[in-house]
């Protein structure tokens, strides 16, 4: 019997233990030369490693930007690259949607109706936009970890790290000329120093109509075949010396170090591709513990928060244009994340990974197993994990509740903003008080912007009722117990008497107070009691899950830490973490299922197939309609047909929206933009057989702003490669 198990142990740990597919990974550039470049070869790559990333001289890293709302080198939510030498830059639809729609209005609809500026003149600033090009990076893990006591705490293991951290940080900005940051590999094994240049005056170019950039919308999100023309239009500016500076009038189109050839050669099968960018989160290396719980409590509560918000947006949206374009990035940024998650719920049990996590874990216990030392120093780590996830699991579901449900009501935020003035009260301190409201009234011209009431008013009766139902009467805010007093389990009324009686309802009402700021009257609102409530609440829970997590955190760092060893020649790279990343893999077609096989191009023909009138996610414009009926595609067509999305084997996430599609000579094919639904399972688990990048082709995008839009003064700004 003993045999036989120690047989399979075997047997379990060489499969386990097998290097990765040669399209899984997603690697640090720094390590490229070291690690890839010869696989890269060989897949059909004809740079040298030094074209690719290269810190002394201009090389195709200098053409990848990362995205974000605030700069500071991280944060990035989409990344993009430049395609010229004046500054443009390339990136998805859905990642420049929220300046689109932060540019539009009734009389002027650039989301239903696209927009382009024929001149740099007519270009939109974006405020708080950044654009961050990475200088450097470098491996500062000696300079860390033998600081790092092993009786450490991993709360204070984690504060060590950080003042560590902001040591090395200071020294690398060189007073302000750069943003860097350090960050943590292999679950806190090692660290690494990421150097950035921001620049933080970034303007729209050009964007397609959304039926257009957005084409399918949620139905077709993550689905292939795909017909979406996903890009957007940026252009980085600096002042007249080069530097980065905030907007102005007087600033000019950046001088970029490095910009990206665009092929209109076009892509067949088995062509190398390789996708650089800011992937944001993978999880490859999450237990199975970490998968249960996942399934059993995180996906299904955040599904259930999410889709009842999205249910109670649609509603007003369907029939108020006004409010339709308020609500429409806040919309899709949720909606993506909902199906998202329903998404990796269905494909974690279809692929079978909690399953394949197993495996590994036996291979882990039969490794350690073999040595007295080996046991001793990794014998507790899944057990450890096993305890930590299962406590997770008691605290997950009201935290996210208060947290992510009652805490992010427009109403409940609005009023935890006077949490100041309230303590100014409790000190009796006037020059606080004073200090508080002119604080609170400098907010005041976005509180209350872009924001409908009547959907706010319903998500705030509809989150309660969901709260009050799924979560035990004894881990839910102490203000539940008052509104069952009074409102029983009707929540529409109260919601009615909140948004009737609060000073926080409305500017006027706020302002009006802030005039004459009283705190009888703030002690007794509606609004402010439940934010109190339900945010003390949230703070417990919070606290619960970050303790719990942090000894999670522990468990997984000598896990990855084991693994490591156990399989020291495997090339074993880092999971995302939002810096600068690198796959490559080919163009490729799939097989979904028993007798289902789709090719790996889609084209014109496919959106007029797709097109429903009724249904705006299928609405098709009379001007693309009529250039599909010419067949006039003008150089961007191929053999009498207009390519517009293709699918390759790349290793990406979240993150890579935007993320540059590039050939093995160096040139722009495509924009990555999505997975495919059958590999929703892919953050945490890469599925060769499945996994699949959909990607938006490059002579696409051309076509649109040069035959459609008819913006050839952007187009002749590129370097085109025929």
């Amino acid at each position: 019997m003993w045999a036989a198990i120690a047989l399979l142990m075997i047997t379990v740990t060489t499969h386990a233990i097998a290097d990765n597919p040669p399209d899984e990974g997603m690697w640090l550039p720094l390590l490229l030369d070291r690690l890839n470049y010869v696989d890269m070869q060989k897949m059909g790559l004809h740079l040298t490693a030094e074209e690719l990333y290269n810190i002394n001289h201009s090389s195709l890293k200098d053409a990848i930007v990362g995205l974000s709302a605030n700069g500071g080198g991280q944060g990035f939510f989409c990344t993009a690259e430049v395609v010229s030498d004046q500054g443009l830059i390339f990136t998805n639809h859905h990642c420049g949607f929220n300046a689109v729609q932060s540019h539009s209005t009734t009389e002027h609809d650039y989301l239903t109706n696209g927009f382009w500026a024929m001149n740099k003149n007519d270009e939109l600033p974006n405020e708080r936009m950044c654009a961050s090009f990475l200088i450097r990076v470098e491996n500062v893990t000696d300079s860390v970890v033998p600081l790092l006591s092993d009786t450490l705490k991993e709360a204070d293991r984690l504060m060590k790290i950080r003042s560590i951290g902001n040591k090395i940080k200071k020294k690398a900005e060189e007073d302000g000329k750069y943003d860097a940051v350090v960050q943590s590999f292999y679950s806190g094994n090692e660290f690494y120093l990421f150097v950035y240049k921001t620049y933080r005056d970034v303007r729209l170019v050009g964007a397609p109509p959304s039926s257009i950039g957005k084409f399918g919308g949620d139905t077709d999100n993550w689905m292939w075949p795909r017909h979406t023309g996903d890009f957007t239009i940026f252009r980085i500016y600096a002042d007249s010396t080069g530097k980065p500076a905030k907007y102005s009038k007087g600033n000019v189109p950046l001088k970029p170090a490095y910009h990206l050839p665009i092929s209109l050669k076009g892509i067949k099968k088995d062509d190398f591709a390789m996708i650089w960018g800011y992937p944001a989160r993978t999880s490859r290396y999450l237990t199975s513990y970490g998968i249960e719980f996942n399934l059993a409590v995180q996906y299904p509560t955040i599904i259930d928060i999410y889709g009842k918000n999205l249910e109670i947006m649609k509603e007003r949206m369907e029939v108020d244009k006004a409010v339709k374009i308020a609500y429409a990035a806040n919309y899709a940024g949720i909606a993506n994340t909902w199906k998202n998650y329903i998404g990796q719920s269905k494909m974690l049990k279809r692929n079978h990974v909690e399953e394949k996590k197993k495996e590994l874990e036996n291979a882990f216990i039969a490794w350690y197993s073999k040595d007295p030392a080996r046991q001793k120093k990794y014998g507790h780590v899944l057990d450890d994990l096993k305890q930590g996830y299962a406590a997770l699991i008691k605290v997950a579901v009201p935290m996210y509740y208060s947290n992510m449900g009652a805490a992010g009501l427009d109403i409940v935020q609005v009023a935890g903003r006077a949490s100041a003035i309230d303590e100014a009260y409790e000190k009796k301190d006037k020059d606080a008080l004073a200090r508080a409201v002119e604080a609170y009234k400098s907010t005041l011209p976005g509180l209350f912007k872009d924001k409908d009431q009547a959907i706010e008013k319903k998500k705030l009766a509809e989150i309660l009722k969901l709260y009050f139902k799924n979560v035990p009467e004894a881990e839910q805010p102490a203000i539940f117990a008052e509104i069952t007093r009074e409102f029983g389990t009707d929540y529409t009324a109260y919601a009615d008497n909140v948004y009737a009686t609060s000073i926080f309802a409305s500017a006027e009402k706020l302002n009006k107070f802030l005039a004459k700021p009283n705190r009888k009257t703030l002690e007794k609102d509606p609004a402010w009691l439940l934010s109190k409530s339900v945010n003390e609440t949230a703070a417990k829970y919070s606290n619960a899950m970050t303790n719990l997590r942090n000894t999670v955190s522990a468990g997984n760092r000598m896990f990855v830490a084991g693994l490591r060893e156990m399989d020291p020649d495997k090339k074993y790279y880092p999971d995302a973490n939002s810096t600068m990343r690198m796959s490559y893999g080919k163009v490729l077609d799939y097989y979904p299922a028993d007798a289902v096989h789709y090719d790996y191009i889609t084209t014109l023909k496919g959106v007029m197939q797709k097109e429903d009138p009724d249904n705006e996610e299928f609405i098709v414009e009379k001007k693309l309609k009529d250039l599909y009926q010419q067949k006039d595609y003008g150089r961007y067509g191929e053999n009498g047909n207009m390519i517009v999305c293709f699918l390759t084997t790349n290793d990406i996430t979240g993150g890579n929206s935007g993320s540059p599609v590039i050939n093995g000579d160096g040139q722009l094919i495509g924009l990555a933009f999505d997975g495919n639904w059958e590999a929703m399972s892919g953050d945490i688990a890469f599925e060769p057989d499945l996994q699949r990048t959909i990607n938006v082709d490059i002579r696409y995008v051309l076509f649109i702003i040069d035959k459609f839009a008819g913006a050839t003064n952007l187009v002749n700004e590129l370097t085109l490669i025929k």
